[in-house]
């Protein structure tokens, strides 16, 4: 019997309707569109509006629109995994609530916070359960509702961040399709330089902080941007040089889209022409959990069974990793 490969063999997406341009946001800070453009590659991105409505109704969304197009039965799915930094609530599960109103009442769920590594991670998660063989459908989506933890008043970071969200179902293949191979990697000292302090055990919100906008993200820019720089482009070069690939043999970077300065530099470093690399930034800005997925999903059309396809992110805590993956279907 040949060895069981987790493969994914269907992908959903959603974004909400709400725009927020590079031209609204000089209204609201102090930058303008060529300074955003030039130095993040970002032109617009999108966020969710509507009072009361969290990541679980962007997770909904977008595994909605996964089983739309592919026609798999909810009650069929044996396990959902929602990759957030945005759940809806403390302790309430997001994914349970995720599971139950897309009707896969018969799953179990639970979520998986990573930062902007989370849907990556949780790509190696979805594939231990179906290589154990025991799973035959795992869901796994990337939410995030970043607009909820930004301060729009901090130009730093307010032109960075979108919401939205991505989902993806493995199932077992014995074709050799799907995960291949996975370098994941973290490192805690960096825990500092990109977080919201309040509102979490250790620093628990106060009206004060509040006020001061500590319970909202802040990041030091130029050591992030240098550790994502060095760290994605290593990752990337491990994970090919392991498993003896070439840039020829490479389809796809499927890189996250937190810059397009990281993107170029991650593609630069394993000499990857351009129209090789997956790219949506400008549209959706970051979108943490989701960017990978929703870039699966904007680029479905385009990928064939057999293309080897290369994942790579960064996020905090510090967190990244690469992961290879040989796509399983045609459009």
């Amino acid at each position: 019997m040949s060895k069981i490969s987790a493969a994914i063999t269907a992908v959903g997406g959603y974004v909400p309707d709400y725009v927020l341009t590079n031209k609204m946001l000089e209204g609201m800070v102090d930058t303008n569109d060529e300074w955003i453009t030039t130095r993040t590659g970002i032109k617009e991105r999108r966020i969710l509006k509507e009072d009361g409505k969290g990541t679980s109704y962007l997770a909904i969304k977008a595994a909605q629109n996964l089983i739309d197009k592919s026609g798999v039965n909810p009650k069929d799915i044996e396990l959902v995994i929602v990759a957030t930094a945005t759940p809806d609530m403390k302790a309430a599960s997001t994914s349970a609530h995720t599971a139950t109103h897309i009707g896969a009442t018969n799953a179990f769920s639970f979520d998986l916070e990573a930062a902007c590594s989370s849907f990556l991670y949780g790509m190696s998660v979805a594939a231990r359960y179906i290589e154990s063989g025991k799973y035959k459908k795992v869901l796994l989506i990337g939410a995030d509702k970043n607009s909820s933890m930004i301060n729009y008043e901090d130009r730093a970071t307010c032109i960075i961040f979108g919401d939205g969200a991505g989902a993806v179902l493995f199932e077992p293949n014995q074709e050799g399709f799907g995960l291949q191979d996975e370098y994941l990697r973290s490192d805690g000292s960096g825990r500092e330089f990109l977080q919201a302090t309040y509102g979490g055990s250790s620093y628990p919100s106060t009206p004060e902080a509040i006020k001061e906008h500590k319970h909202q993200v802040f990041q030091d820019g130029k050591t992030v941007f240098k550790n994502a720089v060095f760290n994605m482009a290593d990752v990337a070069v491990k994970i090919l040089d392991r498993n003896n690939l070439t840039t020829k043999d490479i389809s796809w970077l499927v890189a996250h889209q937190a810059n397009k300065r990281i993107i170029d530099a991650t593609a630069n470093r394993i000499e990857l022409q351009e129209d090789k690399v997956m790219m949506n930034i400008e549209k959706y800005g970051n979108t943490t959990s989701a960017t990978l997925p929703l870039l699966l999903n904007d680029y479905e059309s385009q990928l064939k069974k057999g293309d080897n396809l290369i994942f790579a992110a960064f996020g905090g805590g510090f967190t990244w990793g690469s992961i290879y993956l040989k796509w399983a279907y045609n459009s």
